[in-house]
């Protein structure tokens, strides 16, 4: 059974969190595209929107953001996907068939090789609010040099809805 809305925002309120406020995109993209039953998601960077962290997220993993900061900051970018996916679908959580994929960017350095433990707490976040079997995804995680403004994780998505 698809998820209700009342579920995801029960989930993330059980884990005291909640959806941040839509925020616009900073440059020329839209911050989702809808086309058929699939949703991509823009590369969401880790903008709090929701007072649960309030450290600013910059920096490079590995060197001045630890791994905690890190997947804080993961769980933020997963939080503004969901908020994405709301938009998206209207707030009509039903519509939501899974969560497809998500793709994580870790800035960090060279040597650095733990992103898929960063980008680990969105993956977490989607399966908790979304349950197991419409949570669970495909994914990448991957080291980059820099990320826009210098945060330290950005991750995208894709989900299939009921068109």
């Amino acid at each position: 059974m698809p998820p209700t809305t009342n579920d995801v925002i029960t989930n993330l309120k059980e884990q005291g969190l909640s959806l941040p406020t839509s925020a616009p995109p900073l440059f020329n993209y839209v911050p989702y595209v809808t086309s058929g039953n699939m949703v991509f998601i823009a590369g969401q960077v880790p903008i709090n929107g929701t007072g649960k962290f309030d450290q600013p997220f910059t920096g490079k993993v590995g060197g001045d953001v630890d791994m905690e900061t890190a997947s804080d900051a993961a769980t933020q970018c997963g939080l503004n996907i969901l908020r994405q996916v709301s938009d998206a679908v209207d707030g009509d959580w039903s519509r939501v068939k899974r969560c497809v994929k998500l793709g994580g960017f870790v800035n960090c350095h060279s040597d650095f090789t733990d992103m898929s433990l960063v980008i680990n707490a969105a993956s977490d976040l989607m399966v908790s609010a979304l349950g197991e079997e419409r949570g669970k995804h495909a994914r990448f995680a991957v080291g980059a040099p820099s990320l826009p403004a210098g945060f330290c994780v950005e991750i995208d998505a894709v989900f299939e809805i009921d068109a």
